[in-house]
């Protein structure tokens, strides 16, 4: 062997050390890797017979798998439009959860929405078919034996389930929750705009501007349009219930800033409410005219797409709004104590509801406003009730004052002066016509006939009645003076504030000038009886004839002024308390009675005074200057302040036989009637 073929022996030698020893080392790295995973190596080993089992179907025979996947394929085509369908939705949740595009592309964010909606309709029309054809599939192995029997009823339990599930899970809680943002948008937009409005007083003088809604156009085709999609997926009723809230209370909060406390005002007498029944006026024919005309025009526009909602959301708003508080104050004031000024509130009540019947019908006219309409009609029978009730009594309460004593200082009763004026105004406009209207409502209902000229004698009759009270009260006096005094007093009262009214027109020229002629002759007789008696005191008969000097006439002028002093006296301090209520006629009084006294009693002084004005005792005769008289008399018959009136309480018989002063009070001032 050469050199050469040693030297290449050498080197295979080398190679096969080197490739000998590599092996060893892969070997040792390999045992220690066996060795690392001999845990997962049982694990696998575990899981073999399961792997064997799903693996089975393959081992079947070609013919019955071939026939198998072509049935596989045609049931995996639904269920993969499902799942494709499936990803959509879920595609769709960014958008859908963005509050930025929400308030910002409010159109934009409702077509993503409809998207949704139109893919869960997909999923739930399509979902059940889907899981029933994989069904199918999943018994046709079983059948066939062409897969795991455990297999084959787990996957038919899961189906199952898949089929009974609620397709409302199948967005994950996405649709609410879109929803819930719209409804939040709602209630914020609603929010934004519907602050209360900065009210003013309505004046009747100056009528009231319509009320804007406040709610710009935008807004309101932005609020239905969220409506229609909460409707449409059953949220009407939270949406309806949202707005009334909002809207309801903004309208309240603006009534109250006119001041409504008063209609929470309870009282037994109409007299206090009185003052607040002009305000209820006004104020209910501006909340219904401007503020719920305006809210009912604003309601239709947002429920312009779901228009069967809109009545019974308008019937809370106005609910809310206090609508029912003002005819809670229309009840209270009929449910107070009978009373004439009474008879003319319930009027002002009722010519409110008939100005407004048109309006309430169409505002209120639904069976979503059953309460207001119901409580309206109440209200209305109440008023008619009461006001014909206090209107047939005001005959009977007039005769009954008959038998009441008149006043002690021979002025004109109260009743006198409440029923002229009273009576007078039923027959003027507005209360004649309203009136007139109560009670042919009131005899319809009982169906008898009434009309105006009926209202108008039934009035007359009431003042005639009042005239024969006349005649009883001036004999109740044990004073003739005073019964004439009293009789100038009340035929003036007439006389006067008769003529030239509806009453005294209706009464007659020829009635009013009987009453001015009583006046006349009533006068000269009080006047005769009276003051005209102290002039024969001062007669000049059988001075003259006296020759037998000074001493006598001087005697006989003392007498005669002596009787007439204490006669004076006497007249004077009894009439001083007595009361003629016109002034003019009072002043033409005293004048007539200054005419009988002071010209006489000037002269006969003038003439004989001297003889006693030289005497020591002169004094004790002569007492008065003729203007010390003209003075005195000018005070005489002058009304005194605070002075109680009799003949004028006017009372009233209630149902518990209880007879309660009506009048309390109406004469306090001359506005007590308005």
């Amino acid at each position: 062997m050469g050199a050469a073929d040693r030297q290449e022996a050498e080197a295979r030698l080398l190679a096969a050390r080197q490739a000998l020893r590599a092996g060893v080392d892969r070997s040792r790295a390999l045992g220690r890797a066996l060795a690392r995973d001999a845990a997962r190596v049982e694990g696998i080993r575990a899981r073999l017979p399961a792997m064997e089992a799903s693996a089975r179907p393959i081992r079947a025979p070609p013919e019955a798998l071939a026939a198998a996947g072509r049935d596989i394929d045609r049931a995996l085509g639904p269920a993969a439009a499902v799942l494709k369908v499936f990803d959509a939705v879920h595609g769709l949740e960014p958008a859908l959860l963005a509050r930025a595009s929400l308030a910002g592309d409010l159109p934009g964010y409702l077509a993503v929405l409809a998207q949704l909606e139109a893919a869960l309709r997909l999923l739930a029309d399509n979902r059940g078919l889907a899981a029933q054809w994989l069904a199918d599939i999943v018994a046709y192995l079983g059948d066939r034996d062409l897969a795991d029997p455990r297999f084959v009823a787990d996957l038919a339990g899961q189906l199952q389930r898949l089929k009974e599930e609620d397709s409302a899970g199948l967005d994950a809680g996405l649709l609410p929750a879109a929803l819930g943002m719209l409804e939040a948008e709602f209630r914020r937009l609603l929010a934004d705009h519907s602050a209360p409005l900065a009210m003013k007083e309505p004046d009747s003088s100056t009528p009231a501007s319509v009320v804007p809604s406040r709610i710009p156009a935008s807004v309101v085709h932005k609020l239905g349009l969220i409506l229609d999609r909460l409707a449409a997926n059953g949220r009407l009723d939270r949406c309806s219930a949202a707005y009334a809230d909002a809207r309801g209370d903004t309208v309240g909060a603006s009534l109250r800033a006119l001041g409504l406390d008063y209609l929470k005002e309870t009282s037994e007498d109409a007299q206090a409410l009185s003052p607040s029944v002009e305000r209820w006026s006004r104020h209910l024919e501006f909340a219904v005219h401007h503020l719920l005309e305006a809210e009912r025009k604003l309601c239709a526009a947002v429920f312009e797409r779901r228009p069967e909602a809109m009545p019974s959301c308008f019937a809370e708003i106005a609910a809310r709004a206090g609508i029912l508080d003002f005819l809670k104050f229309g009840r209270a004031l009929a449910d107070t104590r009978k009373d004439p000024i009474k008879l003319l509130r319930l009027l002002d009540v009722f010519d409110s509801l008939n100005k407004l019947r048109l309006d309430f019908n169409r505002l209120f006219g639904g069976k979503a406003c059953a309460e207001i309409q119901s409580r309206t009609r109440e209200l209305v029978k109440v008023v008619v009730d009461g006001s014909v009730e206090i209107f047939e009594e005001l005959l009977v309460q007039v005769e009954l004052q008959r038998n009441m004593p008149p006043p002690v200082d021979g002025g004109v009763p109260r009743l006198v002066s409440f029923v002229a004026k009273y009576c007078n105004q039923l027959l003027a406009e507005p209360y004649r016509s309203v009136l007139t209207q109560v009670i042919t409502i009131h005899r319809s209902w009982r169906k008898e006939a009434f009309n105006d000229k009926m209202l108008v004698d039934a009035v007359l009759n009431i003042v005639k009645t009042l005239e024969i009270n006349f005649e009883t009260w001036s004999k109740a006096y044990g004073d003739t003076t005073l019964s004439c005094l009293f009789m100038l007093n009340v035929h003036w009262h007439f006389f006067k504030h008769l003529k030239g009214t509806k009453l005294g027109e209706l009464l007659g020229d020829a009635w009013l000038r009987e009453h001015e002629q009583y006046k006349d002759y009533y006068s000269a007789v009080f006047l005769r009886e009276s003051w005209g008696t102290l002039a024969p005191l001062l007669s000049r008969e059988g001075l003259i004839m006296f020759s037998k000097g000074q001493a006598t006439a001087r005697d006989l002028v003392k007498q005669r002024l002596k009787s007439f002093n204490a006669n004076f006296d006497e007249m004077f301090q009894k009439q001083s308390t007595w009361v003629i209520s016109d002034r003019d006629l009072q002043q033409k009084t005293c004048h007539l009675v200054v005419q009988a006294i002071v010209p006489i009693y000037r002269s006969f002084m003038q003439n004989y005074g001297p003889l006693v004005e030289q005497d020591i005792s002169s004094s004790k005769y002569v007492k008065y200057s003729a203007e010390d008289l003209d003075k005195m008399l000018n005070t005489l018959f002058l009304p005194k302040p605070g002075r109680p009136r009799r003949a004028g309480s006017f009372q009233i018989k209630h149902s518990g036989d209880k007879i309660t002063s009506a009048m309390t009070g109406l004469y306090r001032s001359a506005s007590t009637l308005k």
